[in-house]
């Protein structure tokens, strides 16, 4: 068994049972099937991070089947969960924790909307003003980038360094968002397929009317830094 020091032990401890339960939340809201789909975790004031066991059913995910793993992705031996392999995208996030130390959540899901921009490389356009709010403009594209190495994690930096998104559609593929943390990834994956959902259907009745760039920064300042109790209860609010 790999030892800690008692405060990240428990800092492990903790990620390990957020990224669980965080889990339940992407089945809820409907934006994964089957074994499809990751959250992972960044360990606070580590090199590591916490993120699903491959191929394993939602219902049979515990804080205990968790996998950490350190920031090249390679798996700690001796850990709970280490016997198994982790997620098909491990390599993926962990290049995102590298190049942005910023992001302590990743997240990867199969909604049916962002999947089908994604299947036609095209970006939602920032017409509606909840986007503004949460994305402070478009939803950009990524490259497309074979699942398995770090390609798809390079895809998700290149786009979105320098963008005030925190979502991309990989192309062909799929959606992934970052966030301050994992809960913070989960909502933006759940406020994407809302927007990918209504963008999708206003497109259907005619063409959508775009939102100054003006007002699309003056909504996402004010949801950024006024909306909502508190600086904390910002990115959790909806």
């Amino acid at each position: 068994m790999t030892d800690f020091d008692e405060p990240t032990a428990a800092a492990i401890a903790t990620t390990r049972a957020d990224v669980a339960r965080l889990h339940d939340e992407l089945v809820r809201y409907g934006l994964v099937v089957w074994t499809g789909g990751n959250v992972s975790g960044r360990v606070p004031g580590t090199e590591l991070f916490v993120i699903k066991p491959s191929g394993v059913s939602y219902d049979d995910l515990a804080p205990e089947n968790m996998i950490l793993c350190d920031l090249d992705g390679h798996v700690i031996p001796g850990t709970p969960g280490s016997d198994r392999s982790p997620s098909s995208d491990t390599a993926a996030h962990a290049y995102v924790y590298r190049h942005m130390p910023e992001v302590g959540g990743v997240v990867h899901t199969h909604s049916t909307y962002a999947v089908a921009w994604a299947a036609r490389g095209e970006e939602i356009p920032c017409v509606i003003t909840a986007m503004a709010d949460e994305f402070g403009g478009p939803v950009p594209v990524g490259p497309f980038a074979i699942i398995g190495d770090d390609s798809i994690g390079r895809g998700i930096v290149s786009t979105l360094t320098g963008h005030r998104s925190r979502a991309v559609l990989m192309q062909n593929h799929g959606p992934f968002t970052v966030g301050a943390s994992a809960k913070d990834a989960v909502k933006a994956a759940v406020m994407l397929e809302d927007v990918a959902r209504t963008v999708h259907i206003a497109r259907q009745g005619g063409e959508v009317l775009p939102i100054p760039q003006q007002a699309i920064d003056s909504l996402y300042d004010r949801y950024q830094n006024v909306y909502g109790q508190s600086v904390d209860d910002r990115r959790s609010a909806s």
